[in-house]
């Protein structure tokens, strides 16, 4: 990775805004982590991406919600496990639509869900944001390679040698 050094800055610093914002207004760090990595996993580094990640991993909190919603009309756990086998198909098959085609996106919000138990007004917050954090990062560290290419192009420009490890000196 070309510009390890960018994106450990910019994932370090952003991650420790997000766990004291999330302390702050008392959001599930871990959900926006996820969300986040929804983001880079999809591989979209701009807006769409964050647009898909949303798609997703909403659409995934959708069909954990009818489960577990669906489930509890029953006193048997066999609708349970139907309902699982009928949602993880369905959460399959809606990759047929371009903005949901990311189907571990639909798993992780299906299991952020699960994981809650269906407490949606703690999932919906740290979710939508988690996705805002992958795409502030990816655009930080844009700003930071931005830099360092500028700080050595005037580095070159008043005659220092820059020294890298396929570079030497006669």
């Amino acid at each position: 990775m070309e510009h390890r050094w960018q994106v450990a800055i910019s994932a370090g610093l952003l991650a420790a805004v997000w766990a004291g914002v999330a302390d702050i207004f008392h959001l599930i760090t871990w959900i926006g982590f996820l969300s986040c990595s929804t983001y880079f996993a999809l591989g979209k580094l701009n807006f769409q991406g964050v647009i898909i990640s949303w798609a997703t991993n909403l659409s995934g909190v959708f069909w954990a919600w009818l489960v577990i919603s669906g489930s509890s009309y029953f006193e048997t756990p066999m609708v349970g496990y139907l309902l699982t086998g009928v949602v993880t198909a369905a959460m399959c098959l809606q990759a047929s639509y371009s903005k949901l085609a990311f189907i571990p996106g639909a798993f992780i919000g299906c299991c952020i869900t699960f994981a809650m138990g269906g407490d949606i007004g703690k999932i919906l917050p740290a979710l939508i944001i988690g996705s805002l954090l992958g795409y502030s990062m990816s655009e930080l560290t844009s700003v930071l390679v931005a830099l360092k290419l500028k700080w050595h192009k005037r580095l070159q420009g008043n005659g220092a040698a820059i020294s890298s490890p396929n570079h030497t000196s006669s």
